[in-house]
C-alpha cells in the first residue's frame, strides 16, 4: 500500500497525544504515592512496583490482584456511531487482560459511567456490553457509579483478582531462546483511537459510514469492534503450564510492553501474523511512519505469551482448543537494554519509542 506523501506525517503528538510528558507527568505521581505504601511485611503491602499490567497487595496471605483501564477516546466513535452496545466489552477486556497478566484469576469489576446526558436506552445498551464482556471474562460486576457531566462520555473499570502470592508471575525467570507466543487480535482494540480520529476524520476527512474496501464493513463497524478477551484459554494455560514466564497485554506501546517484564532480556520480533486491514489504512492516510504505528498500536497482536520452548506446543495446543489463532512470533534474547527487535520492519524499539536499524 502506498503512503499519501502530501502531508507531514501524523503522530500521537500532533493528534493531541503526547507521550514523554505523559510518561514525565506519571513519574511525578508515582513518587508521591510510593509514600503511601505500608512496610513489606504489613497487612496490604504492595508486591510489585508500579508499571507493570496489574499489581497485587498482601492481604492476610492472599493474593489481590488490581488494575484498572478505561475504553479511552473509543468513547468518541460509539457516540459517532450512537451505538454503545459493545463498548462494555472493551471496558471489561481493558481490566481483566491485565489482571491475568500477573497469573492472577479475575473475579469481579466495578465500572465508572461519566455521560452528559443519563439515557436509560444508552445506559441499558452500555450494560449489554458489560453483561456481554463479564461473562467471557467468567467475572462479577458486583457495582459502579454514573456521573452526568457535561464533558461526553466516558467508560472506566477497576478488575480485581486473586493469585497465590508464590505465584506472581512477573517474567523474571524468562531465559535467552524462550519463545514468544503471539495471540491474534482483532484490529485496533481500545488504543490508538485518538491518532486514528485524526487520521481518518481530519486528514483524509472520510465520514464514519465510509467504507474502505479493504475493510467491506463501515469505518464506524471497524473501529467499535470490541477488544478480545483472552482471560479462559490464559487461566487454562496457567494451570497446564505451570512455568508459563510472562503474559503480556499488548495494548498502547504495542509491543513495546514485552519490555515490562522482569528479566533483563531483549526480544526478536520476527514472524508476526498479517496485519489486520485497519492499520495499513490508518498509515495511509494519516500519513503514520511505521515506525509510530508499531509505537502505538497492537499491529495485529492482542496478547502474548513467553514460554519455554519445550512448552510451545502444550501452549498452542490450549489456544487452539479455544480456537484462538496463535503462532510463535518470536524469542527471548540476551540484551540487558531489553530491546525489542522487529528485524522485518528494520525497526528496535527501547522504552515507548521504536526507531529504524
Amino acid at each position: 500500500m502506498s503512503r499519501n506523501t502530501a502531508a507531514p506525517p501524523a503522530t500521537h503528538q500532533t493528534a493531541g497525544i503526547d507521550i514523554d510528558a505523559t510518561a514525565s507527568g506519571l513519574a511525578r505521581i508515582v513518587a508521591r504515592i510510593r509514600n503511601t505504601w505500608p512496610d513489606p511485611s504489613a497487612f496490604g503491602a504492595v508486591k510489585l512496583e508500579i508499571g507493570y499490567f496489574a499489581n497485587v497487595i498482601d492481604i492476610g496471605g492472599i493474593g489481590l490482584a488490581m488494575s484498572t483501564d478505561g475504553v479511552g477516546s473509543k468513547s468518541m466513535i460509539a457516540q459517532m456511531m450512537n451505538r454503545y452496545d459493545t463498548i462494555g466489552i472493551d471496558c471489561v477486556a481493558m481490566n481483566v487482560n491485565d489482571v491475568i497478566c500477573v497469573g492472577a484469576r479475575p473475579v469481579s469489576m466495578v465500572d465508572y459511567i461519566a455521560i452528559d446526558q443519563a439515557r436509560p436506552e444508552v445506559l441499558e445498551a452500555i450494560a449489554v456490553g458489560l453483561e456481554a464482556g463479564a461473562k467471557q471474562a467468567r467475572i462479577s460486576i458486583c457495582g459502579g457509579e454514573i456521573a452526568q457531566l457535561k464533558t461526553g462520555f466516558d467508560l472506566v473499570g477497576t478488575a480485581v483478582g486473586t493469585v497465590p502470592l508464590d505465584r506472581i508471575i512477573t517474567g523474571r525467570d524468562i531465559a535467552p531462546g524462550d519463545v514468544v507466543i503471539g495471540l491474534e487480535s482483532s484490529g485496533i482494540h481500545s488504543n490508538g483511537m485518538t491518532l486514528a480520529r485524526h487520521a481518518f476524520f481530519e486528514r483524509a476527512r472520510v465520514s464514519i459510514d465510509h467504507v474502505f474496501p479493504e475493510l467491506g464493513i463501515r469505518l464506524g463497524e471497524e473501529l467499535l469492534k470490541p477488544t478480545l478477551i483472552y482471560v479462559p484459554e490464559i487461566l487454562e494455560i496457567i494451570a497446564e503450564v505451570p512455568d508459563v514466564k510472562a503474559l503480556v497485554n499488548i495494548t498502547g506501546d504495542g509491543l513495546l510492553n514485552l519490555s515490562r517484564v522482569m528479566s533483563p532480556v531483549g526480544f526478536r520480533i520476527d514472524d508476526l501474523p498479517p496485519t489486520p486491514p485497519i492499520f495499513g489504512l490508518i498509515q495511509l492516510h494519516g500519513p503514520v511512519e511505521r515506525a509510530e504505528m508499531f509505537e502505538v498500536y497492537n499491529m495485529g497482536v492482542g496478547f502474548c505469551i513467553v514460554a519455554a520452548r519445550q512448552d510451545a506446543d502444550r501452549v498452542l495446543a490450549i489456544l487452539a482448543r479455544h480456537r484462538r489463532p496463535a503462532r510463535v512470533i518470536g524469542e527471548a534474547v540476551d540484551d540487558p537494554a531489553k530491546g525489542v527487535n522487529l528485524p522485518r520492519e528494520g525497526l528496535l524499539g527501547h522504552g515507548k519509542h521504536f526507531r529504524r536499524m
